[in-house]
């Protein structure tokens, strides 16, 4: 999963933005979420992250922290069926992780016009990204 995440220009800001395009942590994330990223956050197995793709570093990637392992975080995406995670291209080195993703919100359509469209709206557009305690299993799984 691609995203358009700017790393922060001021060490002082650890927040960031990120717009989610494509498939590989459905349904955890969607394309067209917004995420709101911590960068140089700690980081634990299961959390979800922001990450410099490891063969072409210019592109931003999120994916689950699976484990730990030598040389990196072993990374998957939540979408079984999507490629483009470690099972390609290995650990990714602990440089190369940018920030760990907080929450996500849905952005407002032009469908959200009425009163009952934006409650529910509002209902569902903004939730946190929780740590995935059950990566250990889909490990095992894949």
């Amino acid at each position: 999963m691609t995203e358009s995440v700017r790393e922060p220009r001021d060490a002082r800001v650890p927040l960031g933005i990120a717009e989610v395009t494509g498939p590989s942590m459905y349904p955890t994330l969607k394309h067209g979420d917004r995420l709101l990223v911590q960068y140089r956050a700690p980081v634990k197995a299961g959390d979800v992250a922001v990450l410099k793709h490891p063969l072409q570093q210019d592109l931003l990637i999120v994916k689950r922290l699976v484990e730990r392992r030598e040389g990196g975080w072993w990374v998957l995406g939540d979408n079984p069926a999507a490629e483009g995670d470690s099972r390609l291209f290995g650990t990714v080195p602990d440089e190369l992780l940018l920030g760990r993703v907080r929450g996500r919100y849905r952005p407002r359509t032009e469908d959200h016009r009425s009163v009952r469209a934006t409650a529910a709206w509002l209902a569902s557009a903004v939730r946190p990204v929780l740590a995935d305690r059950s990566v250990s299993r889909r490990l095992r799984a894949r």
